[in-house]
């Protein structure tokens, strides 16, 4: 159940790539996602958000052109 929390959350998160021009923007949106994601499939939202605005933020920082 993890993996798969993970794997979804992440997805969640990558599906907000391309939102916000700042760092900042970038966490707020992948936080957004992760949370609403984790608490829709029963996870812990508060892990959901920190892996979402993680991810996001390290997409965009890898990928500056998609953002």
């Amino acid at each position: 159940m993890r993996i798969k929390f993970a794997i979804l959350a992440t997805a969640a998160a990558l599906g907000l790539a391309a939102c916000g021009d700042t760092v900042g923007e970038q966490a707020v949106f992948g936080g957004a996602a992760g949370g609403v994601g984790s608490a829709v499939l029963g996870g812990n939202a508060v892990a959901g958000a920190a892996v979402g605005a993680g991810a996001n933020v390290l997409y965009c920082e890898a990928n500056p052109s998609k953002c």
